[in-house]
């Protein structure tokens, strides 16, 4: 792996992008309970250990903002799928920086 991810977006830019109504795919990586307690509208969950295996689920050719607790698992989540060719930006900081609504 590259250990570099090309692109990142902050959870405060994200925000503004979805309050301008953009519509944005977002895949968030976190696992199954953590989900479960929020998650910003709109995100597709696909745990990290699973993403690689499913990713017939994602489209290529769009723009994916990749999201986990605190920018660790996403960046990850980011290099693997670069190496696949995805277009992907790691949100920094995660969901711990995330000072919007859940659902």
């Amino acid at each position: 792996m590259a250990g570099k991810v090309d692109k990142e977006i902050t959870p405060q830019m994200l925000s503004e992008r979805l309050k301008k109504g953009e519509q944005v795919k977002m895949l968030d990586v976190r696992e199954p309970d953590e989900w479960a307690e929020g998650h910003v509208r709109g995100a597709k969950h696909i745990p990290l250990g699973q993403v690689l295996e499913r990713l017939n689920e994602l489209n290529a050719d769009e723009e994916l903002i990749v999201i986990c607790r605190s920018g660790n698992r996403s960046g990850l989540a980011c290099e693997l799928l670069q190496e696949k060719g995805f277009n992907v930006v790691n949100m920094t900081g995660g969901l711990l920086a995330w000072e919007d609504e859940l659902v």
